[in-house]
């Protein structure tokens, strides 16, 4: 942690987020903020000024001070080990269930890695954690309702279930009178659902207080929401309210990262369509995004009155640098099959009747006015009954890399298919203050999780980076690089403890292979007595709760259709490392019962208890330059100090 001065891995993303929040320059992720807000909090109170680029992996820090940062995420981490061992005494009250619990994780050679850099990993599992013991020990109170413990422990569990969004389903006592079990309902609403939500919308508050600057991630989010940004184009800046023929405007998609409209003098290349002009998406500020738009009749006499555009309208859009009107036709889009081509046609704004366009504003009626930031609209084509949309497609060099834009024949309405007015330009027209016209914070929070939402969906693979498969993570299939390649490189590598992961994934069969032995035994009326009753109870009721968190935090990754890595696994591999401590601790005892004739059982458990902490540690001496870095030949090189270690082909260290 101290000795690697270099950033790696996801170092430079989050870290940089820290940064921002240090600068109060508004940017966008794909994660709610607290994670962010707390790397950031811990660099700026250890002296971090928030200069440090964080451009790529392998970047020196220098004299930027960096160990805050991952001080702090590697106490969060370190914080798992006594949280998992109170669980597993609370749950099976067995010491040595909770010795080797604590033992195998302070051991494992992937959480001691993803623990020491400046990562949402480590913090994400702290609450998770927190929220996990918490919840057990409120459940021990159950017979002390309403006493202050109770009371204590069912709001921490709210607390952390605000930090790691976690989800507990609560079932009911049916011999509690109605009055009482109403006071039960109305504990856990406030403490498990409405505290949460109250202490999470509070992260957003804080969140938007904070980073008030323009940023990076400004384009990401609506019009009306940069409105609010200081240093943005739009912040503090007085345009007219409703639109009227004439404006000058410009129109911003509204999907993800959406451009403005845009054209410019160069045509689409021989076999792209029509050779007419190119319209596309830009997604910088530029003159080539103005409009006029003007009534479907051509009227362009000034001294007319001022006439507003209303919902339902036809109308033709004239670009102002060249003259030519937004214009589509039965040609093929350049790059989104079935779609049509969108041009820029005309002579000094007289075209042809497949200029003319309907404007529909999302939600409202035929003659409400069209509001510049805050109305959705869509643009129909009358000839085609076609939408004009962005595609997120870039074009090639012919079209300067900017984004497709197309006329849909789909009527589906999507993010792609909506725009909104930006600029707004009309000097026979008042203007007020956009401030008037600025988002609400209920809307902010809402628009800023619909982008996280879509953000999440659309993650793609970075470049050289492994992804992975669900199926491989129990098994250790394969590692994630965290720095270095080449044997001269300074080598971080991301692998689980071969022992302790795959004595885990035992333990899971071992675990369910025991319920269906006690479940079979009790059918079949086998008389336990009161100690191995007590066990089963602990695998039952103890181990299954553990099994089910393990379950839920591993199984919905099998249903996603976003990009997985590797750590990914971490928080379901707490709960199995849990079960491991569980399951190991009962299997011995049953063993030491099975085998009670013999002078030497008790022996059996000890030495079992011995050789999986042995091994534990072995393998951890083995592999640890895996998590604290090494040089020098790799692997496969026999003069490697890691030679004979690459048990698995998958392995890249």
């Amino acid at each position: 942690m101290f000795s690697l001065r270099s950033g790696y891995w996801d170092e430079t993303h989050f870290g940089k987020m820290g940064s921002y929040y240090i600068n109060r320059t508004f940017f966008f992720d794909v994660h709610p903020p607290l994670g962010k807000m707390l790397i950031g909090l811990a660099g700026y109170l250890s002296g971090y000024d928030g200069t440090f680029p964080f451009q790529k992996p392998g970047d020196k820090y220098e004299q930027h001070n960096y160990i805050g940062m991952r001080a702090f995420c590697a106490f969060l981490g370190s914080c798992l080990i006594p949280f998992c061992y109170l669980t597993v005494l609370e749950l099976s009250r067995s010491l040595p269930a909770a010795v080797i619990t604590a033992t195998i994780l302070i051991f494992d050679t992937g959480f001691i890695t993803i623990s020491q850099y400046i990562l949402l990993d480590p913090i994400l599992m702290f609450f998770l954690m927190g929220a996990v013991l918490s919840m057990v020990k409120y459940n021990s109170y159950s017979d002390r309702s309403f006493t202050a413990p109770w009371w204590f422990w069912l709001c921490l569990t709210g607390v952390n279930l605000a930090g790691a969004m976690g989800v507990k389903f609560l079932l009911g006592d049916l011999s509690l009178s109605l009055a009482t079990l109403g006071k039960h309902f109305l504990a856990r609403a406030l403490c498990l659902i409405v505290l949460p939500l109250v202490l999470y919308t509070a992260l957003f508050a804080v969140h938007f207080t904070v980073l008030n600057r323009s940023g990076p991630g400004d384009g990401f989010f609506s019009s009306g929401f940069q409105s609010r940004l200081i240093g943005n184009n739009l912040h503090n800046v007085s345009v007219p309210e409703y639109v009227a023929y004439g404006s000058v405007i410009t129109l911003k998609n509204l999907r993800m990262a959406g451009g403005y409209l845009h054209s410019h003098w160069h045509l689409y290349p021989e076999g792209v369509g029509a050779r007419q002009q190119q319209v596309t998406a830009y997604l910088h500020k530029d003159l080539n995004n103005l409009w006029i738009i003007r009534k479907h009749n051509l009227n362009r006499d000034p001294s007319f009155p001022v006439e507003f555009v209303k919902h339902g309208d036809i109308i033709h859009l004239e670009h102002k640098e060249t003259s030519k009107n937004l214009h589509s036709h039965q040609h093929e889009a350049p790059l989104t099959r079935k779609h049509f081509q969108v041009t820029g046609y005309g002579i000094n704004g007289s075209g042809d009747s497949n200029d003319f366009w309907r404007i529909e504003v999302v939600g409202r009626k035929d003659g409400k006015r069209i509001k510049v930031l805050r109305s959705q609209i869509r643009l129909i084509h009358l000839a085609t009954t076609c939408i004009l949309g962005s595609t997120g497609k870039t074009l090639p060099k012919w079209g300067w890399e900017q984004v497709e834009v197309t006329c849909t024949p789909y009527q589906k309405e999507t993010p792609n298919t909506l725009w909104n007015i930006e600029d707004h330009i009309n000097s026979r027209l008042p203007n007020i203050s956009l401030d008037v016209l600025k988002p609400s914070f209920p809307e902010i929070l809402l628009e800023s999780h619909i982008v996280m939402i879509r953000g999440n969906s659309g993650l793609k693979p970075k470049e050289n980076e492994v992804t992975s498969k669900p199926w491989h993570w129990p098994i250790n299939y394969q590692g994630l690089r965290f720095s270095g390649v080449n044997e001269t490189d300074y080598r971080v590598y991301l692998l689980g403890n071969p022992v302790i992961w795959w004595m885990s994934l035992i333990a899971i069969v071992l675990y369910l292979t025991m319920i269906i032995f006690i479940s079979v035994a009790v059918k079949r009326g086998v008389q336990l007595t009161a100690e191995h009753k007590e066990l089963a109870r602990v695998l039952l009721h103890g181990g299954g709760r553990i099994i089910l968190g393990w379950f839920l935090h591993y199984f919905p990754f099998f249903m996603m259709g976003r990009v997985l890595y590797f750590h990914h696994y971490f928080p379901a591999m707490l709960f199995s490392i849990m079960l491991t401590g569980i399951t190991w601790d009962v299997f011995l005892k049953f063993c030491v019962w099975f085998f009670s004739t013999s002078i030497q059982a008790r022996k059996i458990y000890d030495y079992g208890i011995a050789v999986l902490v042995v091994l534990s540690m072995y393998s951890f001496y083995l592999f640890h330059p895996l998590s604290y870095g090494m040089t020098g030949p790799l692997a496969s090189d026999p003069s490697s100090s890691m030679a004979g270690l690459k048990w698995l082909e998958t392995w890249e260290f």
